[in-house]
């Protein structure tokens, strides 16, 4: 009896708890409805814009969330488009009042199964919710703030008018939001024009522009037309006849595709939205239309010098390529960008994206390596045709630019100011491949690098951003750095969303190697260092004003010049995106000349900067050819550095025997000097 009273207890508190889970929730729902009652109608749009700012604060750029001079009314838009995005985006959108309760629940029980949160079921209000008045942020927070907008749009406004404005401001990718931009970008006509064949193309593109657009992926493009005419067949929006003719027809598309606004920095801008994007964990379209405020590291002065150097030195016939880039060595932060000569015609980056060999630029790695391991800056190594027996049994004869050598030994400061090869290559075998691999890492570089004796003469592939945050690395003394272009991002209410930490990083390298390593890199344009050949940047040597490091790299297809003040690190890259050899001789030039003429304007108001001695360094006069220390009898010397023990003890003897020699024979007589000649 006792177990039966406690068993009908036990049932009503279950009973009354779920009575009361109930009237909760009906309380909340009512309580939604009612705010909402009061909050009253939305507007059907809002601005949506996300801002680029400079380092100053200019705005650059900025991303439409809306572009209100393309709404179309509903009814001048086709049929068959509207009913193409219908059906694959909410087809029970007459039927619910903001929420697909079925759609939501089989998400819950597919996310389920998936371990995920992958399967979405917004509808179409949702979605025109989430467009005009939020983020797109996957937070609790957001999706209470799309469910009172959403109850509040199907509260005053008719289903015509939120699918009105749904199809006028949906982002269609590239810059086109609703669909008469996105038509006339993709067709090059206006939305009316649509024939089915396109409806149904252009419908599929919302889902996810990136993935859809024809213009990124047609296989993707071509499988969600054929989709969405399946669905309009099945559903007996269109017939069979009307399905096989769309089926079959070839769609042309706009050659002449413009990005409407004229942008400051366009490849800059596009690695900013990128960046964003992985900052917040939103895709580029959520980001493109989140409304939020993007404070970048642009310098809109040296960016603008940067662009119209590029242009004044390139000639205007030749279809050579450009990827330049200008660092902070500080903080990472990048000042200016350029990744193509026209970005209207090709908006792919070769400052970021491009894998390029870097040819000699990549020998101050093996430099720094061999500093760690012994040598000095007086480090004697014979420059002549060399052929290498590797230990696999392969051969390999590296040579020199034009086949010059010393045919004697040369110092590693003559060998890194001229680019020789053969010095580099035995470098590279004494201390091995792993070595050096190691070496990069250090310096921040990612690529893959093979293990090969060529790789010494930068025969991998790497980008540009690589080799230009690794030379920062050497400019700022050593400290680790990470590339960037946000400093900060806020959303359109001003909330801080992201804001960089500036502080210093990580101290990676050893500060005295790296002075020497900078000032050693300083030889490229030190005549004093003239050799076989003359040193590397000779060429632009006469029109810097102050003193730079920094190191130039050939191969038969690249040409790169990077280099670096302790405030500012530049690296240019010029080539042909097919990687054909250059021919013009005129070509081999630009990557030196750009970046000459580009840094001395970036320096123009500053002060003279020089790279700070660690304690234990000491420098001191060196003759250049002998790597001993220099005496008044010497044609040249040059102040090297080295640390403090290592530095040379023996005098140059080779120019004072020179020097006694003539002395003697201004003491000997007629006869003697007659006698001597035979």
């Amino acid at each position: 009896m006792r177990r039966h009273l406690l068993f009908k207890k036990r049932n009503r508190i279950i009973i009354k708890f779920f009575i009361g889970m109930f009237i909760s929730a009906c309380m909340f729902l009512v309580g939604i409805y009612f705010i909402s009652f009061l909050l009253g109608p939305p507007a059907l749009t809002s601005e949506q814009n996300t801002i680029y700012y400079s380092n100053n604060g200019e705005i650059i750029g900025e991303e439409s969330g809306l572009e209100n001079r393309y709404w179309l009314d509903l009814d001048g838009i086709p049929s068959t488009f509207v009913d193409a995005t219908i059906l694959i985006e909410d087809q029970h959108f007459f039927e619910h009042h903001g929420f697909d309760l079925k759609r939501i629940a089989g998400a819950i029980v597919k996310n389920i199964q998936s371990l995920s949160l992958k399967e979405g079921a917004s509808t179409l209000t949702q979605q025109y919710a989430r467009n005009i008045f939020l983020s797109h942020e996957k937070t609790w927070t957001r999706k209470l703030k799309e469910a009172f907008y959403t109850i509040r749009l199907e509260m005053y406004y008719s289903k015509e008018e939120i699918l009105e404005g749904y199809i006028n401001t949906v982002y269609y990718g590239h810059g086109a939001y609703g669909v008469e931009a996105a038509s006339k970008y993709f067709f090059n006509k206006s939305a009316a024009e649509l024939d089915l064949a396109e409806s149904a193309m252009l419908s599929g593109i919302p889902k996810g522009p990136t993935y859809y657009s024809p213009f990124n992926n047609e296989t993707n493009a071509a499988n969600r037309q054929a989709l969405i005419l399946n669905l309009m067949k099945n559903n007996e929006v269109i017939t069979e006849q009307e399905y096989n003719h769309a089926k079959a027809e070839e769609i042309v598309y706009s050659q002449a595709r413009q990005i409407e606004k004229e942008m400051i920095g366009p490849y800059f801008q596009d690695v900013v939205l990128s960046e964003a994007a992985d900052l917040l964990n939103l895709e580029m379209d959520g980001i493109r239309s989140g409304g939020f405020n993007i404070y970048t590291t642009l310098d809109i002065d040296q960016q603008s010098m940067l662009e119209t150097t590029t242009s004044a030195t390139i000639s205007a016939q030749s279809d050579i390529e450009i990827g330049a880039m200008a660092m902070d060595p500080k903080s990472g932060a990048i000042r200016a960008l350029i990744g193509g000569r026209d970005y209207q015609k090709s908006p792919f980056n070769r400052a970021v994206d491009a894998m390029r060999m870097p040819g000699s630029t990549f020998k101050p790695f093996l430099y720094y390596a061999a500093l760690q391991n012994g040598y000095t800056a007086s480090t004697l190594l014979a420059s002549k045709p060399t052929t290498f027996m590797l230990e696999d049994g392969e051969v390999y004869a590296p040579s020199n630019f034009n086949d010059y050598y010393a045919e004697e030994p040369i110092t590693l400061a003559q060998a890194l100011s001229l680019s020789d090869n053969i010095y580099a290559v035995k470098t590279m075998l004494y201390l091995g491949a792993d070595n050096l691999i190691k070496t990069a890492r250090q310096f921040g570089i990612t690529s893959e690098l093979p293990a090969v004796p060529s790789l010494a003469l930068g025969t991998a592939t790497v980008s540009l951003k690589e080799m230009v945050t690794a030379y920062g690395m050497l400019a700022n003394g050593g400290k680790q750095i990470d590339g960037h272009t946000i400093e900060k991002i806020t959303d359109r209410n001003g909330k801080v969303l992201f804001e960089r930490e500036n502080e210093a990083g990580p101290l990676v390298l050893e500060p005295k190697q790296v002075f020497i390593l900078n000032h050693l890199m300083t030889g490229m344009f030190d005549h004093n260092l003239d050799g076989y050949t003359a040193v590397t940047g000779a060429s632009i040597a006469d029109s810097l004003t102050r003193p730079y490091a920094g190191k130039s790299g050939t191969t038969n297809s690249d040409n790169w010049m990077i280099g670096y003040s302790p405030s500012l690190v530049t690296g240019i890259w010029t080539g042909y995106d097919d990687n054909r050899t250059m021919e013009v001789v005129a070509e081999s030039g630009y990557a030196k000349k750009i970046w000459a003429d580009f840094m001395e304007y970036a320096h123009k108001e500053s002060p003279q900067e020089n790279f700070d001695a660690p304690i234990g360094v000491v420098g001191i006069p060196i003759d250049p050819k002998t790597g001993a220390l220099a005496t008044p009898y010497c044609d040249t010397s040059v102040i090297m550095y080295f640390e403090k023990g290592t530095e040379p003890r023996k005098y140059c003897t080779e120019h004072f025997q020179e020097e006694n020699e003539v002395e003697s024979d201004k003491d000997k007589g007629i006869i003697e000097r007659w006698f001597d000649m035979f």
